[in-house]
C-alpha cells in the first residue's frame, strides 16, 4: 500500500515568542488563538481546538509553561512536561503553533501575537477571557466554545487515582 507524505516534525510547530509573531505576520486571513494546560489530553480538548481552527485560517495554542502549570494547579501537575505536551498538540492536524508562556495567564502572549479570534470554552464567563479586551479593541472577536461533557483532565485524573470524578 503507497504512504502518503511524511508528516512534519511536530516539534518544529513549537515557536518561540519572536518566531511566533513573525509567523503570525505571515498568515493570510484570521489567526485563532486559544491557550490552555493540555496535561492530559482526551476527547473535549481536542473538539475545543477543531472548534478554534474552525473560526479562521490558522490556529496558535497558547501552552501554560511547566513553571505556570504548577503554580495555577498545584505542585503534583503538569504530569506531562511541557516539551511533551507541546510536541502532541503540534501533531494535531489543526495546530498550526504552539507558543510556551511562563505568566499564570496568556495576556502578554495575546498582546504580542494580535490574534483576531480569541477561543476558550463557554466555562468561562464573557468578562473571564483574559486578552479579550485586547482582541476586541482591535475589531476582532471572542468566541465561547460548548464544552463536552463529561471531559475534564481533573475528573480523568481522579478517576485514575481511584476517586469520584
Amino acid at each position: 500500500m503507497p504512504r502518503g507524505p511524511a508528516a512534519a516534525d511536530p516539534a518544529t510547530r513549537l515557536l518561540g515568542l519572536d518566531a511566533a509573531v513573525a509567523w503570525r505576520r505571515g498568515v493570510r486571513g484570521a489567526v485563532v488563538f486559544t491557550n490552555g494546560v493540555f496535561d492530559v489530553l482526551h476527547r473535549g480538548h481536542v473538539a475545543l481546538l477543531i472548534a478554534a481552527r474552525n473560526e479562521g485560517e490558522a490556529l496558535v495554542v497558547g501552552l501554560n509553561s511547566d513553571a505556570s502549570v504548577r503554580r495555577i494547579k498545584g505542585p503534583e501537575r503538569p504530569l506531562n512536561q511541557e516539551r511533551d505536551r507541546a510536541y502532541v498538540l503540534g501533531a494535531l492536524a489543526c495546530v498550526d503553533a504552539v507558543v510556551l508562556f511562563d505568566e499564570d495567564t496568556p495576556a502578554g502572549l495575546i498582546a504580542a501575537l494580535q490574534p483576531d479570534v480569541l477561543v476558550k470554552g463557554a466555562d468561562y464567563a464573557p468578562d473571564e477571557i483574559v486578552g479579550a479586551d485586547v482582541v476586541t479593541a482591535r475589531g476582532g472577536r471572542v468566541v465561547r466554545v460548548p464544552l463536552e461533557r463529561g471531559f475534564s483532565t481533573t475528573g480523568l485524573i481522579a478517576r485514575l487515582k481511584g476517586g469520584a470524578a
